[in-house]
C-alpha cells in the first residue's frame, strides 16, 4: 500500500513539470463544462490511455513505439481541429452536428452523448501527449516491469500513477471552470478569452511538433520535479545513490529516458545510469558487524566461465565477493583491476570472487562476445553469464558495479556500489578471513594497484558530461533537427550550433532502441563535451565486417589527447563490440566538439560515457 501511495503522488506532482506546459490549454478549454459530461470522460479517457501506453512500453517493445507514434499523430490532427473549434464557434457547431445527431438516434430520452464521447476522445489525446513527461516514478516502475515481466502489481502501480496525474488534472480543471464561470458574465470577454485560448491550444500543437515539450521544456523538468519525485524514489528504495556506477532502475535518467525518448519510443529498458557523489559501503566485517542475510541461491545462470557452476553450499567456509559487471560498462572496467588484485592476493587464503556478468546491451548476452572480453581483460575467476538477470533480482540489485561480501556461514555481512573505496573493500575482505580464521595475511594491495588505459580512474573534478545513450529508448540531447526516426533509416543533419552534452548525427542512419546504426557510409556522429575521457561504445557492421574511422577534436586530429583505441591522426577501426577509449586530453580539461566519422557502412554507436 504504501508503494501504492507513492507512485500516485509521483503522478501528482507530474502537472509540476514544465513539459506538461503545452498539454494544459486542452485542459482548461474542457474548464467549466459539467463535470460527468465533460470533465470525468476526459479524465478517464487521459487515465486509461496513459497506463495503457506505459504498459505497452514495458511488454511491447518496437511495435509498442509504433503505436505511440501514430496515437500522437492523430492526438496533434485532433488538437488542431479542436482548436479551429474554438477559434471558430461556426465550425464548433458545425462539427458538433454529426454527434449531437447520433446522440438524439441512440439515446432519444436523455439528449445528446456527443459531449461526454468528444471528451473522452480528447481525454484520450492528453494521455498520448502526456506520456513524454512521466518522470522518475514511472521510470522505476517500468524498470521493474521490464526486469521481473509484466504482473499484476506492475498494472497496479501504471493505474496509481495514472490516477495521480488524473487528480492533478481534475484540480487545474475545477481551477479553470472558477475563472470561466466568471468569465461568463461578460459574454465578450468570454468569447476573446475562448479565441486565445484557441490560439494557446495551437501554439502547444506547434511546440509538440518542434519537441519543445520533450526537450527544452524536458529540461525545465529537470529542475523542478525531478528533486521532488527523487525523493519519493529515496522512501522506495532508499539505498539508490551510487558512486559513480550506472544504475538499473534509476531515477534521473528515467527521466531523460521517458520524457526523451517517448517522443519516439517507450522505455522498456532495464537500465539508466546515475552518478552519484557518496560511494554506498555497508557494514565493516569484524565482530558484531551487519548481517544483511543469507546469500541467495546462484540459479538461473546461462553460462559459467573459468568454472564450473557454483552453488552456496559449496562456497561454505570460503569468503566471498559478488561482483555485479557487464563488460561494456566503463565503471566496471575502472574497477576491475582491483577486483583481480584482490583474487590473485587472496585466493590461497580462502577468498573466492565470482563476477555476475549482467548485461546492459544486447551483445552483451552473447557468450562468445563475453568469453572474448574476459580473456582480453585478463579475468580468471569465475564468471556466471546472467543473461535473464535471476541472480542480479535474487540480490535484489540494482547498479554496475556493485560487490557483495559474503562471510564463511553463506551470510551477505557488507556491499558496495559505484568506483572508490577500494582500502575499505580490501579490509573487509581481510576481516572476514581473519573472522573465518586465517591467520598470517600478505600485506594490502589496493594503494599499489597501478591502472592504465581505460581502466585508469576517472578525473572527476573535471567530469561535466553524463552518460549518454544514442537509441532512442534512453536518449538525451538529440539536436539532429529532423529528430528521430524510430526503427527506420532517415537522412540525418547536424545543427549549426552545439552546446554543452547536445549530440547529433549526420548521414544515413538508423535509430532503434539502443543504438544507432549508419546505412550508409559515411556518417558522422557529433558530441559536445567537457571531460578528460570520452569513450563510445561501438560495433562492427552487423556481418562482422570491420569499419573504418576517424576521429576529430574541434576540428581538428586529437594528436596527444588520442585515446588508447585510435592514432595521433585519430585513425581507428571498429573490429568488435565493445569500450572504445578515443579521447584522453593532454593538460588542462576543456569544452570540446568531438565528431568521429565512420567511413564504413554498418557502424553501430550505442552510448557515451566519460572520466
Amino acid at each position: 500500500m504504501l508503494l501504492l501511495l507513492l507512485v500516485f503522488l509521483g503522478g501528482v506532482l507530474t502537472i509540476l513539470s514544465p513539459c506538461i506546459l503545452p498539454v494544459l490549454p486542452f485542459v482548461f478549454a474542457r474548464a467549466g463544462q459539467p463535470f460527468i459530461k465533460s470533465t470525468l470522460p476526459l479524465l478517464l479517457g487521459m487515465a486509461l490511455t496513459f497506463a495503457g501506453i506505459a504498459t505497452l512500453a514495458a511488454v511491447g517493445g518496437a511495435w509498442a513505439v509504433r503505436i505511440n507514434q501514430y496515437g500522437r499523430v492523430f492526438a496533434l490532427v485532433l488538437l488542431v481541429a479542436f482548436a479551429a473549434t474554438l477559434l471558430s464557434r461556426h465550425l464548433a457547431d458545425w462539427l458538433a452536428k454529426p454527434f449531437v445527431s447520433l446522440g438524439n438516434r441512440l439515446l432519444p430520452a436523455t439528449g445528446s452523448s456527443g459531449g461526454s464521447f468528444s471528451s473522452f476522445i480528447l481525454g484520450i489525446a492528453t494521455g498520448l501527449l502526456w506520456a513524454p513527461c512521466a518522470g522518475p516514478i514511472l521510470g522505476l516502475v517500468l524498470t521493474g516491469a521490464a526486469i521481473s515481466g509484466p504482473n499484476t502489481q506492475t498494472t497496479l502501480l501504471l493505474f496509481a500513477y495514472a490516477a495521480g496525474a488524473a487528480l492533478s488534472l481534475a484540480i487545474a480543471m475545477f481551477a479553470g471552470g472558477r475563472l470561466l464561470a466568471g468569465l461568463k458574465k461578460n459574454p465578450g470577454v468570454s468569447e476573446w478569452f475562448r479565441r486565445i485560448l484557441g490560439v494557446a491550444v495551437l501554439a502547444a500543437v506547434v511546440a509538440i511538433l518542434m519537441g519543445w515539450d520533450t526537450s527544452v521544456l524536458t529540461r525545465l523538468s529537470t529542475s523542478s520535479t525531478t528533486q521532488l519525485e527523487q525523493t519519493l524514489i529515496d522512501k522506495i528504495h532508499p539505498e539508490a545513490n551510487p558512486d559513480n556506477g550506472s544504475m538499473a532502475m534509476s531515477g534521473g535518467a528515467m527521466t531523460g529516458a521517458m520524457s526523451g525518448a517517448m517522443t519516439g519510443s517507450m522505455t522498456g529498458s532495464m537500465t539508466g545510469s546515475m552518478s552519484g557523489t557518496n560511494s554506498m559501503m555497508s557494514g565493516k566485517a569484524t565482530d558484531g558487524a551487519p548481517n544483511e542475510g543469507e546469500v541467495p541461491a546462484l540459479d538461473g545462470v546461462t553460462s559459467w566461465l573459468n568454472s564450473a557452476p557454483l552453488t552456496p553450499a559449496e562456497l561454505r567456509g570460503k569468503v566471498v565477493v559478488i561482483d555485479f559487471w557487464t563488460y561494456s560498462c566503463i565503471n566496471c572496467l575502472r574497477a576491475l583491476p582491483y577486483i583481480k588484485t584482490w583474487y590473485g592476493k587472496y585466493k590461497d587464503y580462502g577468498l573466492v570472487v565470482i563476477g555476475v556478468h549482467a548485461p546492459e546491451f544486447a551483445f552483451e548476452k552473447d557468450e562468445g562476445n563475453v568469453k572474448r572480453a574476459v580473456k582480453n581483460l585478463g579475468v580468471t575467476y569465475p564468471v556466471a553469464l546472467d543473461n535473464d538477470y535471476a541472480i542480479w533480482q535474487a540480490f535484489n540489485n540494482q547498479y554496475w558495479p556493485a560487490h557483495y561480501f559474503i562471510d564463511a556461514q553463506g551470510k551477505i555481512r557488507s556491499h558496495h556500489f559505484g568506483e572508490g573505496k577500494y582500502d575499505e573493500s580490501e579490509q573487509t575482505i581481510r576481516d572476514l578471513l581473519t573472522e573465518a580464521g586465517v591467520q598470517n595475511l600478505p600485506e594490502p594491495a589496493s594503494k599499489n594497484v597501478k591502472a592504465s588505459g581505460v581502466q585508469a580512474a576517472a578525473d572527476e573534478a573535471n567530469v561535466k558530461s553524463p552518460e549518454t545513450y544514442l537509441g532512442y529508448e534512453r536518449a538525451e540531447h538529440f539536436s539532429s533537427p529532423e529528430g528521430f526516426a524510430a526503427d527506420e533509416s532517415k537522412i540525418y543533419k547536424l545543427p549549426y550550433k552545439f552546446t554543452l552534452n547536445e549530440w547529433a548525427l549526420e548521414g544515413n542512419w538508423l535509430v532503434d532502441k539502443e543504438k544507432a546504426v549508419l546505412s550508409a557510409a559515411t556518417g558522422k556522429l557529433v558530441f559536445r563535451f567537457s571531460a578528460r575521457d570520452l569513450h563510445l561504445v561501438l560495433g562492427p557492421n552487423p556481418n562482422g565486417k570491420p569499419v573504418r574511422f576517424r576521429v576529430l577534436l574541434d576540428g581538428v586530429v586529437p594528436a596527444s589527447s588520442h585515446g588508447m583505441d585510435i592514432n595521433a591522426g585519430g585513425e581507428g577501426t571498429i573490429t568488435e563490440q565493445r569500450l572504445y577509449q578515443l579521447i584522453r586530453q593532454q593538460g588542462d580539461v576543456k569544452e570540446h566538439t568531438f565528431t568521429i566519422e565512420f567511413l564504413d557502412e554498418g557502424a553501430q554507436a550505442f552510448s557515451f560515457t566519460f572520466g
